[in-house]
């Protein structure tokens, strides 16, 4: 089994521990082996004996208590970071954090021979505006918590969710194939469209529209990201409830004007 020896395990704390201690038990012995021919024997069990816990006791107890405050910092850090790039509200990442994510996996595939394909979906709550002023924000926030969690039930672990904006969600599917994030997207707006909403005993129904863009090869988030936003546009313009996603529209220039599919 690998031992962990991330900043954060306690691992890295032993190993450290140890190793530094043993250190500075051999400098100690190291030093005052100088003096062992000029001592008595009895003077120098005791001189090995103070070389051997003296670093042992404060050597060892200072790199512990040094390592466990390193670790707690970066669990700290850590935490910090997870907050930083998630949004409060529904616990996927924020609009920044996401916009990263991808970018780092798209400039990732540029540089490598290999063409990868993937897809990206644009995820919007239809008639939002509506249920904030019919029913208050609080029911909204609620909507937007449900929402989001149909959405990653959806999803394989390896796939990329983050609202990015206040009722705009979006997906990344990286090495997925065309008609397979079409199947991703049409689940996703099944699995909405099927639960129940009923805030303060009144039912709302939920629905999304989806726009979606595929791609094969070199790209960029902004240019499957203008794509994928024309396709969100046309499912609503088409009325609603509905998934506009083009498999023949890929980057890393999608053209304006390609076909709806439901």
């Amino acid at each position: 089994m690998k031992l962990d020896l991330s900043p954060t395990s306690w691992g890295r704390v032993v190993a450290v521990t140890v190793a530094g201690t043993a250190f500075f038990i051999a400098v100690a012995f190291f030093v005052d082996s100088f003096n062992f021919p000029y001592l008595s024997v009895e003077a120098v069990r005791r001189a090995e004996l103070t070389d051997l816990l003296l670093p042992l006791v404060l050597g060892g107890s200072f790199l512990f208590f040094l390592m466990w405050k390193i670790r707690q910092l970066a669990i700290a850090q850590r935490d910090l970071s997870i907050v930083a790039a998630t949004d409060s509200l529904t616990a996927v990442l924020n609009r920044g954090a996401f916009s990263m994510l991808v970018e780092a996996y798209l400039e990732q595939t540029r540089k490598q021979e290999q063409t990868r394909s993937g897809a990206l979906l644009i995820i919007d709550a239809d008639h939002f505006k509506s249920i904030n002023d019919r029913l208050g924000h609080d029911s909204g926030d609620q909507a937007l918590k449900l929402i989001a969690q149909a959405i990653k039930g959806q999803l394989r672990g390896v796939d990329i969710v983050g609202r990015i904006g206040g009722e705009e969600f979006g997906v990344f599917l990286p090495g997925v194939e065309p008609s397979q994030s079409w199947l991703v997207a049409e689940s996703i707006r099944r699995r909405i469209r099927e639960m129940e909403f009923s805030p303060g005993g009144r039912s709302c129904p939920l629905s999304v529209s989806i726009g979606g863009i595929s791609f094969s090869g070199p790209t960029t988030y902004e240019a499957i990201f203008s794509a994928a936003d024309r396709r969100l546009y046309a499912a609503k313009s088409n009325g609603r409830d509905q998934v506009s996603f083009d498999p023949a529209e890929a980057a890393p220039l999608p053209q304006p004007g390609a076909a709806t599919v439901h």
